[in-house]
């Protein structure tokens, strides 16, 4: 019996001398995330209906704002750094606090808002109901390390529910004059998107 006790308490010991060791192999292997920075980017609209404002419409009269397209590169939660033609990067201790696409829609939809007082709702179901639609693709939103430079570029489109063909416009904001750090880039990046916001929010006035 004391035999077969100690054969236990030596398979025991095997059996958890080998666990350690593969948790120690793996731990080499699989990185379990970095350190997030202390601070995260956010998009908010310089222009926004104020408090109790209303707009009262028929659902099939709204401007619908839908997520626009982006390439893989773009549309995550790091800042794109353009090093070259060829070359991308993302910059240090800079994270977006949710998606730049749907920040984008949501900045853009406050935007129409304050600027045309009209019924403006997001995405969803009211796709199919919605008059005015407006979409796109988001070319860049980041940093031109070249230039120094902060560049969103958006490629909108717009349709009127039965009336008529697609319009597309292509809308550009620079800002010259950023150092590469993450605080003056997202600053950057904010007044740069509220003038696309603007230029997309008077051509549908128009």
């Amino acid at each position: 019996m004391r035999g077969i006790a100690m054969n236990r308490v030596g398979h025991g010991l095997l059996a958890a001398a080998t666990a350690l060791a593969l948790t120690t192999g793996l731990a080499g292997c699989v990185s379990l995330g970095t350190k997030p920075p202390d601070e995260l980017l956010k998009l908010t609209a310089e222009e926004s209906a104020p408090a109790g404002s209303t707009a009262t419409a028929q659902l099939s009269e709204a401007i619908v704002v839908l997520d626009p397209e982006a390439d893989r590169g773009l549309d995550v939660l790091r800042v794109p750094v353009t090093v070259d033609a060829s070359r991308v990067a993302y910059l240090k201790d800079a994270l977006w606090v949710e998606k730049p696409t749907r920040q984008f829609r949501a900045l853009l939809a406050e935007t129409l808002r304050a600027r045309t007082g009209q019924l403006v709702v997001e995405g969803g179901d009211f796709e199919v109901t919605g008059k005015t639609l407006i979409g796109g693709r988001l070319l860049q939103m980041g940093y031109d390390a070249q230039r120094s430079a902060v560049v969103v570029r958006f490629d909108a489109v717009r349709s009127e529910r039965g009336t008529g063909p697609l319009q597309t416009r292509r809308f550009e904001s620079v800002v010259n004059g950023v150092e590469a750090k993450a605080k003056p880039v997202g600053a950057a990046l904010n007044r740069a998107t509220n003038d696309v916001a603007r230029q997309v929010a008077d051509w549908i006035k128009g």
